[in-house]
């Protein structure tokens, strides 16, 4: 006789460190407040292959960025609360969130969203965001240290330099500087910063960031973050994402002689496609597969997409 899986799936939720909300429930938490964004502010915020409409903003992220908010405010109050105790003064430290998943999830339209969302909240007005792509070691460096092909891996980061920063920026720095990325020359852009300055909350993306500390270190990154988001997606619906935004970036940026991946532009749709599969079948699914799947388990909510990238599941860690 088959043993009924519901006893199994009700100690599962049990011992769980998540809540898991379905999209339902999730979208009947959201404020009753209007619209924040308009369809030109909306379109210029997604990223391609992303089919965030204005639903979606309703429904999954004003209650995430209500949320948010209610964390930064709450965090705000204990700080403030800790410096009377010590009998000492001072303003409050920005609240950092990480957010964290696949190349070609959405983590990074999901970023630039947050930041308008959460600035629009009258407790948290100045809203920063910075991505980790600033602080991938230069290309001419990766290639010197042999490790060109594993762009995106750990190793491949400065990351005492992200570490430093996110940290200067934690303790309250008035202005802290971050290297600028291009992703057209696939490259740092030699004398370009991006200046934070004391901001309410600090948003910093990236592949890794919810990593621990490496080899030999004590500290990493994401032992300073306030609150953190893994945008998460069956590996199978990423990799076609990944197939669908290399065809579109093909036909669009890498033809620009400046573009890092021009070589590319002239490839036919098959041949775009073989190339696509290659370089997600020997490059981003074993850093997936290895390093950034395994981090899930550390975040404080995970938004699971279906295959049409939209937020079916939030999974929000237990208080």
């Amino acid at each position: 006789m088959a043993e009924s899986s519901a006893p199994r799936d009700a100690m599962a939720r049990d011992t769980s460190p998540f809540d898991e909300i379905d999209r339902r429930r999730w979208a009947a938490l959201a404020p009753e407040t209007p619209q924040p964004l308009s369809e030109t502010e909306l379109v210029q915020l997604r990223g391609l292959g992303d089919a965030l409409d204005m639903r979606e903003v309703a429904e999954v992220y004003v209650p995430l960025s209500r949320l948010l908010s209610l964390y930064a405010v709450g965090a705000r109050s204990l700080h403030a609360a800790t410096r009377s105790f010590l009998g000492e003064t001072g303003s409050h430290t920005p609240f950092v969130i990480g957010v964290a998943g696949s190349v070609a999830v959405g983590k990074s339209t999901i970023a630039r969203l947050l930041r308008e969302l959460l600035s629009r909240w009258e407790d948290t007005p100045r809203v920063e965001r910075v991505t980790t792509d600033g602080f991938l070691l230069p290309t001419a460096e990766l290639a010197r240290r042999g490790i060109l092909h594993r762009k995106g891996f750990p190793e491949s980061y400065d990351r005492r330099s992200l570490l430093r920063f996110v940290a200067r920026v934690k303790s309250g720095v008035d202005e802290v500087r971050a290297p600028v990325y291009s992703h057209l020359t696939y490259d740092r852009v030699p004398g370009a910063e991006i200046i934070v300055r004391r901001p309410d909350i600090l948003i910093v993306e990236g592949l890794n960031v919810l990593q621990p500390p490496g080899p030999g270190a004590s500290l990493a990154v994401s032992d300073l973050f306030d609150f953190t988001i893994y945008v998460d997606a069956r590996t199978s619906d990423i990799a076609q994402w990944y197939e669908e935004r290399f065809l579109a970036l093909q036909r669009g940026a890498f033809a620009d002689p400046r573009s890092y991946f021009h070589r590319y532009a002239a490839l036919t749709v098959d041949e775009a496609r073989s190339k696509a599969r290659e370089i997600w079948r020997e490059i981003n699914e074993p850093n997936l597969v290895e390093n950034i799947l395994p981090t899930r388990a550390r975040a404080s909510l995970v938004l699971r997409k279906a295959r049409d990238h939209t937020v079916e599941t939030v999974l929000l860690r237990k208080v």
